[in-house]
């Protein structure tokens, strides 16, 4: 209470929303509300990733795994029909996909011969190319438009395909290839020499 007898309410943010607000917010992104499935994220991540930790028990899985289940509710938000809580949904998701992490990237084995093999890690000098290349990119890509730098990014730095890349961002494979053609062309223009080679 404050000093007019007002009950004080505690701010929004501060307050676990209870499982009739979720619903609400999942119904504003099925009718794809990009800020009610920021929401939904920002509620859901500090439990996932408690969650995800636990199964994938590897820190660089983790923000994978839960950036592709809150993909998946975002993309498949129509196919839930309430039989369960909404979090029983969301967390079955993520268990699946913590599962698939866990197929591709099983937990590391100790390798005994490792100090008796020849090493196949790049030499010094092709690290520092790859990283003189790298830096450069990244600098002429400033003056791209924010969606030629999506797709200049997931494609070279996150080794995605035009389709994955169109899914990503919700439009066409073909605006993709459009996008890439023109930030090409932008970035050639912008590096020199083998840089603009690499391209």
């Amino acid at each position: 209470m404050n000093a007019a007898g007002t009950a004080i309410r505690p701010a929004m943010d501060s307050v676990t929303p209870r499982p009739r607000d979720e619903g609400e917010l999942l119904e504003r992104v099925k009718a794809r509300d990009i800020d009610a499935f920021e929401r939904l994220y920002r509620i859901y991540q500090p439990r996932l990733a408690r969650f995800l930790s636990n199964l994938v028990r590897r820190p660089q899985l983790v923000e994978e795994v839960l950036d592709d289940t809150m993909m998946v509710v975002w993309q498949t938000a129509e196919s839930f029909r309430g039989t369960s809580k909404l979090s029983t949904w969301v967390f079955a998701i993520a268990y699946r996909k913590a599962l698939k992490a866990r197929a591709r990237w099983p937990d590391p084995v100790e390798d005994m011969q490792h100090d008796r093999r020849i090493s196949n890690d790049p030499a010094p000098d092709a690290e520092l190319e790859r990283s003189r290349i790298r830096n450069a990119l990244v600098e002429a890509m400033a003056d791209l438009s924010p969606e030629q730098r999506a797709v200049v990014d997931l494609t070279y730095f996150h080794g995605l395909g035009y389709r994955d890349i169109a899914e990503i961002l919700g439009c066409p494979v073909d605006t993709v290839k459009t996008r890439m053609f023109h930030a090409r062309r932008r970035l050639k223009r912008a590096l020199s020499g083998t840089l603009a080679d690499w391209l």
